[in-house]
């Protein structure tokens, strides 16, 4: 069983492995392996005091890989999935495996949402700033240009891109808002007239 000290059983026996796959248990003889003198299987000598761990209280449904029959027993909670974003990651971890490239596309989706989300909670809240994800502050107050203009610096191609994906989604947002803004404020004069 998965977090305990008890070997899984092997699918096939070691003559059928063996028999299947060129050179497999190459290294079962111990005189071919260099680390038998110090090698010793003891549960004992690991220090836990538990067969299998306690589990962590679970707040909220969390992911679970469908590779695995249980969660683990402790997992992280700083990042509880919400929103659109965390709808996208359940989607990754019920529907595809961990060995599909889908699973993790899907993962690195729902950051670039989970960013926009965030970026909007903070607009609605009042509180928009699109200069500190730039990192423009610390530029101005810590020779951020001395710094750029140095010799040997490998990302110094790309550095004039890095302005345009920071602003690129504000620009279009406002222009967004300004267009629909513009376009009440027409519709409102035509029913007017």
């Amino acid at each position: 069983m998965t977090y305990t000290a008890e070997k899984p059983p092997l699918a096939e026996s070691s003559e059928a492995l063996r028999a299947r796959i060129p050179g497999w248990g190459a290294d079962l003889n111990p005189k071919d392996r260099p680390s038998v003198p110090r090698e010793k299987f003891d549960p004992g000598l690991s220090g836990a005091g538990w067969d299998f761990p306690e589990r962590q209280v679970e707040r909220w449904p969390r992911e679970r890989s469908i590779e695995h029959a249980i969660l683990p027993p402790v997992f992280g909670t700083s990042c509880p999935p919400r929103g659109v974003s965390g709808a996208m990651r359940r989607l990754a971890y019920r529907r595809y495996s961990e060995a599909r490239a889908a699973h993790w596309l899907l993962l690195l989706a729902a950051d670039r949402v989970d960013v926009a989300e965030s970026r909007v909670r903070s607009a609605l809240r009042g509180h928009p700033d699109p200069v500190l994800p730039t990192g423009l502050r610390s530029e101005l107050t810590h020779r951020g240009l001395g710094s750029r203009l140095r010799q040997g610096r490998t990302d110094v191609v790309h550095q004039p891109l890095d302005a345009l994906v920071q602003a690129a989604p504000w620009v279009l947002g406002g222009l967004a808002v300004y267009g629909l803004a513009r376009a009440a404020r027409r519709r409102s004069s035509a029913r007017r007239s």
